[in-house]
C-alpha cells in the first residue's frame, strides 16, 4: 500500500487514480502523518457470459417442468388493473 497526503493527492488525483486503477493498488491518504481516508480499486466484476458459465448447457425435462412450476408459485392468469 502506498501512502500520499492529502496536498499530494490534490496535486496528483489523476496520477492516483490512474495508479488505483491499473495496478489495483490500494493508496492511503494521511493529513499529518495519520491516515485519513482510503483509496481501493473496486471488487471484480463478472460478465454475464462469465456467471452463466458454471450451468448445465440444458435443462432435463423433469427439471424444466420443476422450474416452470415454481416460477408460477403465487401468481394466477387473472388480468388485473395496474391502476386501481
Amino acid at each position: 500500500m502506498q501512502a500520499i497526503t492529502a496536498t499530494e493527492l490534490a496535486r496528483q488525483t489523476r496520477q492516483v487514480l490512474d495508479t488505483v486503477a491499473r495496478q489495483g493498488q490500494t493508496v492511503i491518504i494521511e493529513r499529518n502523518h495519520v491516515p485519513v481516508a482510503r483509496i481501493v480499486p473496486p471488487e471484480p466484476t463478472m460478465t454475464a457470459a462469465q456467471a452463466l458459465a458454471g450451468l448445465p448447457v440444458a435443462l432435463t425435462l423433469l427439471q424444466a417442468q420443476a422450474w416452470l412450476a415454481d416460477s408460477r408459485t403465487d401468481l394466477d392468469d387473472s388480468v388485473r388493473d395496474p391502476w386501481a
